[in-house]
C-alpha cells in the first residue's frame, strides 16, 4: 500500500502554491498549468521529463515547465520527499522580464534536475518564507534570488512542432474536454487513420489522447475546485463519472485528493 503524508499551502504571494510532500507512490504521467521549483529533502526518484528520463536525489533541486509530460516512481521502497512551489505563467513571465529589461518574457526551464547545494539551500528558505510568517522584504529577497538562479538555467522552447493534423485533435480536446471523443473522431478532424493519431499524438504530447483527455479534465477540475465549486460540482463539471473517480485521478497524478487542494486554495 502506497504511503503519502502531505500538506499543501496557500502561500503568501499570489500565484504560488506549495507542497510538502514524502511519498512511496508511483505517480502517473502527468501535466501541470504551472512552472515548479523544488528540492528533494529525502530519498530518491526517476522520472521522465522534457528532457527524457533522469533521477533526482537528495539535495537535488527539481524543475517543470507548464505542460511538461512527467511522472515519478521513487527508486527504493523508502519513497522520496521533497518541498516544491508552483507558480502562475505570468508570475515567472514578469520575473524573466525584469531580468532582461524587457526583451523577453517567454521560455522554458531548461534543466529537469540541478545540483547546486547553495540554490537548494536559498530554495528551502524561500519555501519557509512563503509558507510561514515572514516579512515580507526578506520574502521577495529571496524569490528574486531563486527566480533569477533558475531563470539563468532557461532557455527557449525548443519542443518539435506538431503536424497540422495533431494539432486539430489536440484542439478538439482542449476545446471541449467534457464530450467523449471517440479515437475516430480524433482521426477525422485530423484528416489521419486511427493509427496515425494514436502514434503521433502520443510522440506530439508525450500522452496518448486519452491521457490527455483525462489530463484537460483534471485541469479544469483544478480550475473549478480552486474558484470555489464544491467538490462533486467540480467533479461532474470537469466530466468525471463522480467525485470518486476524480479522487483517484488526482491521487495519482498529484499525490493527494482533492478535498485537500480545496482547503489549501479557498
Amino acid at each position: 500500500m502506497p504511503i503519502a503524508n502531505y500538506r499543501l499551502y496557500r502561500c503568501a504571494v499570489a500565484g504560488i502554491e506549495g507542497i510538502d510532500l514524502t511519498s512511496t507512490r508511483a505517480f502517473d504521467r502527468h501535466t501541470h498549468d504551472q512552472f515548479g521549483i523544488g528540492v528533494v529533502v529525502s530519498g530518491a526518484q526517476k522520472s521522465a521529463s522534457g528532457r527524457g528520463m533522469v533521477e533526482a536525489g537528495q539535495g537535488d533541486v527539481i524543475t517543470f515547465n507548464p505542460g511538461e509530460v512527467h511522472d515519478g516512481v521513487p527508486i527504493d521502497d523508502k519513497g522520496r520527499s521533497w518541498r516544491m512551489l508552483y507558480f502562475a505563467p505570468d508570475l515567472i513571465a514578469d520575473a524573466l522580464r525584469d531580468m532582461t529589461e524587457g526583451r523577453t518574457t517567454s521560455g522554458e526551464f531548461e534543466l529537469p534536475v540541478v545540483q547546486d547545494p547553495a540554490l537548494a539551500e536559498r530554495f528551502l528558505q524561500l519555501f519557509l518564507a512563503m509558507t510561514e510568517a515572514s516579512a515580507d522584504l526578506r520574502r521577495q529577497e529571496l524569490l528574486t534570488l531563486v527566480q533569477a538562479s533558475v531563470l539563468g538555467r532557461w532557455r527557449d522552447s525548443d519542443r518539435p512542432q506538431m503536424t497540422p493534423g495533431i494539432a486539430q485533435a489536440k484542439a478538439l480536446i482542449d476545446d471541449d474536454p467534457l464530450t467523449a471523443h471517440s479515437l475516430a473522431d480524433l482521426a477525422k478532424v485530423g484528416g489521419l487513420s486511427r493509427f496515425q493519431v494514436l502514434r503521433a499524438f502520443a510522440k506530439a504530447t508525450g500522452l496518448t489522447p486519452h491521457a490527455y483527455l483525462v489530463q484537460r479534465r483534471t485541469d479544469l477540475a483544478r480550475r473549478l475546485i480552486a474558484s470555489g465549486t464544491p467538490l462533486a460540482e467540480a467533479a461532474a463539471g470537469a466530466g468525471f463519472a463522480d467525485q470518486s473517480h476524480m479522487n483517484r485521478v488526482f491521487a495519482r497524478r498529484y499525490g493527494y485528493p482533492p478535498g485537500a487542494y480545496a482547503a489549501a486554495v479557498n
